[in-house]
């Protein structure tokens, strides 16, 4: 199976976790699930990319809530065997001077009847390793920093090995966020002028060479969640490949050291080793992903220039079954180019559009029904929020004030579904799960209010098409895309949110939903966000009863504006003419 890929040259594209399917775990939000995005699209355009992870055997999490809705997390295995094909093919990497042996699983992924996509998912769990390093690719994002760095190192650095180990031929090394960094200084490694050639002062690397080779997809505008190692750390587990002082060791694996201090504070910063740092600096091309977004980062980090490629969904993954039949029916071609959404409000009766709608709200009912004994009215709105748990994206925004929430309710009665987990590490963001199942009691009666455990692709489909307003309250401008609202979106349900990533792009007011705020960060968020409530989105909703045209015209203008062009499509296609033709 491996040789129908080796040949054509293709686009390498890193990412610590990618969103394959529902049943593989080997993603934790919504990185996982761009990466998995990309592929589809990828694979529906014919642009050859092969892809690389780490196998994540351990998974992310199994999440679970216990009486009080405090998270409880449980592993979550999963066997390669049962999807992948593993691989004949060892590298090896030297980390705590040791030689560490890597395996690459095999798993081919294809969109719709596109072009197959090989995902390299790389493993160290073999009989020749230690006990320990045998775990390296085990937990995804567990562990402590120097856990990270291993798996930092098998991801850049061993991912790069085992690509040429394979054969593969690859025109351009994609970084989705600054995980890989380190293929950047195995690459360096590999374009080393010889000793000889070099005058006094000159860098030994070919550092344009390597650049010209690397495209970089910054995301997080926190600058706190960068990952950052101290140097003392990356020398010890490295084995002294990389940030080595004095003469380069010898090294178990034969393969020499990566880079010399000097040259890694250069591009990875002087205090420690800035991982989002060194990817820029070993990248011609950087790009955040929305336009907000590339300007945050552009003050974040000066005298980068950033473009701006904003993030898209890929359209048959995250459309319902019945909405994607009408749109085979009335929008032929949409799989495929997802841009003739936009006759959507002219091409779609408006009953057959609420008739898909209600069925995909139905099954959400039932899940709910299924999975916590909660019957939810399905003659009343529901208000979506699912998202990762932590404090910036503020999902107690909607319950910041209980008396007036209850005072809309007794006039214009609502439901709200909630989803997400909180990092296992992250105690705030876990606190806030125990607090809104808190105030979800203290509304019974008033509101119904559920909370669905373990949200992953399979519930995201589910509550994207099912709920009846799509709700986002980040704290701006920390928001480096979102794409939650874009799925929604192509299931014609309209947002309300703050005004920060894609939507800030996407948002024409009473057209594709509404906006809360004016797009700074302010104290009063949470009573614009009720004004909204109150005043426009739950009275609009009540009309829709009957009759419902002035409801279907906002599904409507959600589809035509927004799935029309936030898609994954538009998305790479942006990436092959920009990014990796140059």
């Amino acid at each position: 199976m491996l040789e129908e890929f080796i040949h054509q040259p293709r686009i390498a594209y890193f990412s610590m976790e990618i969103a394959l399917r529902s049943e593989i775990p080997t993603y934790a939000g919504g990185l996982g699930i761009l990466a998995g995005d990309t592929l589809r699209s990828a694979s529906d355009l014919g642009l050859p990319i092969v892809a690389v992870s780490l196998v994540s055997r351990g998974g992310y999490f199994r999440q679970q809530l216990d009486a009080e809705g405090r998270q409880i997390e449980q592993p979550e295995r999963w066997d390669p065997a049962n999807w992948a094909q593993l691989l004949d093919a060892k590298i090896a990497v030297t980390l705590d001077y040791r030689r560490v042996w890597i395996g690459a699983w095999l798993y081919v992924m294809a969109g719709e009847a596109g072009i197959p996509q090989p995902v390299l998912l790389l493993d160290t769990d073999f009989p020749e390793n230690s006990a320990p390093d045998r775990e390296i690719t085990s937990s995804l994002y567990g562990g402590d920093a120097a856990y990270r760095l291993k798996q930092e190192i098998v991801l850049g650095a061993g991912g790069v090995r085992m690509l040429q180990a394979l054969g593969f031929a690859i025109r351009q090394y994609h970084l989705n966020e600054g995980h890989s960094a380190f293929l950047g200084l195995e690459l360096l490694r590999s374009y080393r002028y010889a000793s000889g050639d070099l005058r006094p002062g000159e860098s030994p690397y070919d550092i344009p060479r390597v650049r010209e080779m690397c495209c970089f997809t910054t995301h997080t505008p926190v600058e706190a969640s960068q990952d950052r190692f101290p140097y003392a750390m990356v020398a010890q587990i490295s084995g002294g490949a990389i940030g080595y002082e004095g003469a380069a060791p010898d090294h178990a694996d034969g393969s020499g050291p990566l880079v010399d201090q000097e040259t890694l504070k250069r591009l990875a910063g002087e205090e420690h080793l800035n991982m989002t740092r060194l990817a820029l600096n070993l990248s011609e091309y950087v790009n955040g992903v929305a336009k907000r977004h590339a300007d945050t980062s552009d003050h974040m980090f000066p005298g980068y220039h950033m473009h701006a490629i904003t993030n898209g969904v890929h359209p048959a993954t995250w459309t319902s079954e019945g909405i994607a039949r009408l749109y085979d029916r009335y929008l032929p071609g949409w799989r495929h180019e997802p841009e003739l959404l936009s006759r959507a409000d002219v091409n779609i009766p408006d009953a057959a559009l609420w008739d898909a709608h209600v069925q995909a709200k139905q099954k959400l009912i039932g899940a709910v029904r299924e999975q916590l004994g909660v019957e939810l009215d399905m003659q009343l709105p529901i208000l979506g929020y699912a998202r990762r748990m932590t404090a910036y994206k503020r999902p107690n925004l909607l319950f910041s004030d209980l008396p007036r929430l209850r005072s809309i309710a007794r006039e214009q009665p609502l439901q709200i579904v909630l989803a997400g987990k909180a990092h296992p590490r992250d105690e705030a963001g876990k606190a806030m799960i125990g607090q809104l199942a808190a105030q979800a009691r203290q509304l019974r009666g008033a509101v119904q209010v559920v909370y669905l455990p373990n949200y992953d692709m399979r519930l995201a489909q589910l509550l994207t098409a099912g709920c009846d307003v799509w709700i986002n309250t980040p704290l701006p401008p920390l928001e480096a895309s979102g794409t939650s609202g874009m799925k929604a979106a192509f299931n014609g349900v309209p947002s309300l949110s703050v005004l920060d990533g894609w939507w800030i792009e996407g948002c024409m007011e009473g057209v594709t939903g509404w906006a809360i705020g004016n797009g700074e960060a302010g104290s009063n968020d949470g009573a614009l966000l009720y004004d909204k409530l109150e005043q426009v989105v739950l009275p609009l909703y009540r009309r829709a009863a009957e009759p419902i045209r002035p409801w279907v015209a906002l599904m409507k203008g959600a589809i035509s504006r927004n799935a029309s062009y936030f898609n994954s499509h538009r998305m790479m296609r942006r990436y092959g003419t920009e990014a990796y033709v140059r």
